[in-house]
Parts: C-alpha cells; sequence; structure tokens
C-alpha cells in the first residue's frame, strides 16, 4: 500500500451511527458476492438526514464516491455493532476516515474486515475543512496536509492495526504471518 492517500474528503459531523452510514434495510446484501459489495457501496452513508447533508457521499446511480476520504467529529461509527459499515464504506471506495474518535466497535471492524483505517485526530477538523477540500493524508508522517493551504495536522499513530488493515482484515493478516494455515 502506497503510504500517501491523496484526495477529496466528504465532511460530516459529530455521532454518525451505522444507521447513517449503512441503513439496516441493506443489511441483506452479502459482502462476499461482488456484485451485492457493489450494491453496499451505492448505499454508504445514504441514511445521513438529507436537511444536513444534501449533497450525497454515493450521487444516485452510482455504486462509488468521489471522496476517498472521511473527515469526521466525534464518535464516528455509534450505534449498532455491523461490520457492514466499513465494507459499505470501503466499497464506496473510500480509503480512511479521519475523525476526533471512533465508536470501539466501529475501529475495530475496520481493522477485522481491513476495508479502511480509521485515523483519529486530536483537532477538530469538521469545523474548518468542507466537503471537496483535497488533502494528502500520510501514514509514514502521521498527517494530513490540507493541498490549498498547506497547513498540515498531527494525527495519532495507527500502530499495530495498520499492518493487519493494509494486508485486508484480520484473517488475511493471520494467513500471511503464519497464525493460520492458507
Amino acid at each position: 500500500m502506497s503510504a500517501i492517500i491523496r484526495g477529496k474528503i466528504f465532511v460530516v459531523r459529530d455521532n454518525i451511527d451505522t444507521d447513517q452510514i449503512i441503513p439496516a434495510q441493506y443489511l441483506n446484501l452479502v459482502p462476499t458476492i461482488p456484485e451485492e459489495y457493489a450494491k453496499l457501496g451505492s448505499y454508504a452513508l445514504c441514511g445521513l438526514p438529507l436537511a444536513e447533508y444534501p449533497g450525497r457521499y454515493v450521487a444516485d446511480g452510482q455504486t462509488t464516491s468521489p471522496y476517498p476520504i472521511v473527515v469526521a467529529g466525534r464518535n464516528f461509527g455509534c450505534g449498532s455493532s455491523r461490520e457492514h459499515a466499513p465494507i459499505a464504506l470501503g466499497a464506496a471506495g473510500c480509503k480512511a476516515v479521519v475523525a476526533e474518535g471512533f465508536a470501539r466497535i466501529f475501529f475495530r471492524n475496520c481493522v477485522a474486515t481491513g476495508e479502511l483505517f480509521p485515523v483519529e485526530t486530536t483537532v477538530r477538523l469538521c469545523d474548518t475543512l468542507r466537503t471537496g477540500d483535497e488533502v494528502e493524508l500520510d501514514f509514514d508522517a502521521n498527517t494530513l496536509r490540507v493541498v490549498s493551504t498547506g497547513k498540515v495536522i498531527a494525527l495519532k499513530p495507527l500502530g499495530d492495526a495498520k499492518p493487519v488493515i493494509e494486508a485486508g482484515g484480520i484473517f488475511e493478516y493471520a494467513r500471511r504471518t503464519g497464525m493460520i494455515k492458507a
């Protein structure tokens, strides 16, 4: 994996729950079936209230998003324990979520599935950045750089979770490291 992800961001606020990430009516989609995995991507963040988020993460009729990075406030991924939440975001093309904090189970599901990187920041970015801003996320330096201004924000390192996510999740990591036989 490249140590840098560069792209436009989609900005959300605090307490984005798993029902907003992927509403319950889509949990019957099976991520291991390729066409259903793509459908999950088309529904990523479709549960956000239209009044607060008139611009959609995935445009109607599309299966992927033009935003490889989501920037959020506190408590991202709260609510139900559903692995479909990081999977739907990953299917839509999300590579990372940068937030002030994550619900523990959402963070664990990101690591277990290997779909995306849950990166924590100590700076409230959702108040200063806007959807469509271009950023560069550097995993080696643990920084987020805003391309238009050059401003660099320090991020918390992913630590031991990083190689697991890079491998594609806990089972693939275990196979690659010899923890389980292939």
